[in-house]
């Protein structure tokens, strides 16, 4: 197994093509990041709590569909399946409104997660949609320590619009700190990049945590990475719609599968060309997404990829 995408799933609705209707899509950071991974021709697993509702036995259909092994497959009837009405207003604007059900039945335990999953794998994958204030929740903590501990490649995605933190940006940023020790590999957004203390103290950041690369996702205005004393910039490719579920993921999942095909094993493999190969594959991976606008079915393929470089 060449990675796993762990964590809770979120489910973004975006609108139709016609006014007032609107798309299910299954979306959130683990679910896509592991469809996007899959689609880049890597083995996924997928640690996720589901409920036993028509997104539950939709999500795991379509998991299913594209590859991804959920490494959790019992559905629950204790929790309603995270949701997220999403409307566009004109000029990009997002108005969210989360629903989901009190507590955490449907957070992961570390009893849900097996070492010898951790053990056999090159890369583990955790987003801040996994964690939770609950004291009790604490998997993403023990996922990624225990995945250090082992010796493999961590990442982690950090995502404020955060259902179980109530969009409690202070609160989840602590609660980011807290695991970064853990990480090789941190993707941020550009409204994000805050809670680590902000652009200025990205390099502080790295040294005090001992984090590989740091990669801020800017848009349609491409990404930067921070890798060691260098910043790699790389421009993106100009989107022809406003927004679309998952091109964000779509960008991280392709990144972190050329990351992978590039034959780094450790740290220590890393060069600032692999980071600027994997963050340009990234891009058009994120770009092909927001071309075709929804949901896992826009994640694109390794293919589709290397079809548009090979047009450059």
């Amino acid at each position: 197994m060449d990675a796993i995408s762990f964590g809770e799933i979120l489910i973004d609705f975006i609108p139709g093509s016609e006014s007032g209707s609107y798309v299910r899509n299954p979306g959130g950071g683990p679910a896509n990041a592991a469809v996007a991974m899959a689609r880049n021709g890597l083995d996924v697993g997928l640690y996720a709590r589901m409920g036993n509702d028509d997104f539950g036995r939709f999500l795991s259909a379509t998991m299913d569909e594209y590859g991804v092994k959920l490494l959790t497959p019992e559905l629950t009837d204790r929790a309603v399946t995270t949701m997220a009405f999403v409307t566009l207003y004109p000029g990009g604007e997002r108005s969210f409104t989360f629903a989901r059900k009190p507590g955490a039945d449907m957070l992961l335990s570390r009893e849900d997660i097996r070492r010898e999953d951790i053990e056999n794998t090159k890369l583990v994958h955790a987003s801040s949609f996994s964690m939770s204030e609950n004291p009790e929740a604490d998997a993403t903590v023990y996922f990624l320590k225990t995945a250090h501990e082992c010796g493999k490649l961590c990442a982690f995605d950090i995502n404020y619009r955060n259902v179980v933190w109530n969009d409690d940006k202070q609160a989840c940023a602590e609660a980011v700190k807290g695991i970064l020790p853990y990480i090789d590999f941190l993707k941020i957004s550009d409204e994000e990049v805050d809670m680590i203390g902000g652009e200025d103290h990205v390099a502080d950041v790295m040294k005090e945590y001992g984090i590989t690369a740091v990669v801020e996702t800017l848009g349609s205005r491409g990404a930067r990475c921070y890798f060691g004393g260098e910043v790699l910039e790389i421009a993106g490719r100009k989107a022809e719609a406003v927004d679309a579920t998952g091109c964000g993921d779509a960008f991280w999942g392709g990144f972190l599968a050329c990351l992978l095909t590039s034959g780094v094993t450790a740290v220590t493999d890393v060069t600032a060309g692999i980071l600027e190969k994997a963050i340009t594959y990234g891009n058009i991976g994120g770009w092909c997404c927001v071309q075709v606008k929804g949901g896992m079915s826009a994640l694109p393929t390794r293919e589709q990829i290397e079809a548009v470089l090979n047009e450059r």
